[in-house]
């Protein structure tokens, strides 16, 4: 498999990167981001992109793709709705229309959330534009799956950028056992979500195309 993480420098994109470098049907793997992390073997490739509502400029690269990892995202915290659904809704979009257009049955799949509104008419306004975004990926032309994850555990040493995330995170990690025990259908893994987002890909039709975390830790077990 040929793939493309959006967000890799991010916790679950950290996730989802380390189980295609340890994956031995993915054959290379394009990161597209603002920022250079470096230090991958060599089946992974980098690209530096401002302007995600406009990726004419790295067009030619985006052929013969087959799968996209979409784990680009922000907290709606501290956000207005404009700007929150300019990162979540409209980067999301475009980087998916380009796709669809450069690599025809591509397999793309997107990390959404807990809570999200599929009926785009609810009270929260980053679930409202979460379920727009969702809904939209699912009618276009080609094989989708949502992710909507509940509480993830950070492993093998993958990191939140958001610095509020990072000190939650530090603080309930020791948690995570009775978490596990108390609500096993709302917590998961940066491991499993990693592992799951790859099987979805490899099975192409197998599972329902939204997944929860029970259906989450089943694929990435």
């Amino acid at each position: 498999m040929k793939v493309i993480i959006f967000g890799a420098s991010g916790m679950v994109g950290q996730g989802v990167l380390r189980a295609c470098v340890l994956d031995e049907r993915v054959e290379s793997v394009l990161l597209v981001g603002r920022t250079r992390t470096g230090g991958h073997p060599p089946k992974v490739r980098e690209i530096v992109h401002e302007d995600f509502t406009d990726l004419t400029a790295i067009e030619d690269e985006l052929s013969g793709l087959d799968a996209c990892f979409y784990c680009l995202g922000v907290s709606s915290s501290g956000r207005s709705e404009d700007e929150y659904r300019r990162i979540t809704y409209d980067y999301t979009l475009a980087a998916a229309r380009t796709l669809a257009r450069r690599s025809p049955g591509l397999t793309f799949t997107y990390v959404s959330g807990e809570g999200t509104d599929s009926t785009e008419r609810g009270r929260s306004a980053w679930a409202r534009v979460k379920g727009r975004t969702e809904n939209e990926l699912l009618a276009m032309d080609f094989p989708a799956y949502m992710f909507r994850p509940g509480y993830i555990r950070p492993l093998d040493g993958a990191r939140s950028k958001t610095p509020v995330y990072r000190l939650m995170y530090g603080l309930t990690s020791w948690l995570y056992p009775l978490l596990r025990r108390l609500m096993p259908t709302h917590v998961t893994t940066t491991e499993h979500l990693g592992r799951a987002m790859l099987a979805v890909v490899a099975l192409r039709g197998a599972e329902p195309h939204v997944l929860h975390s029970p259906e989450i830790n089943r694929l990435g077990a």
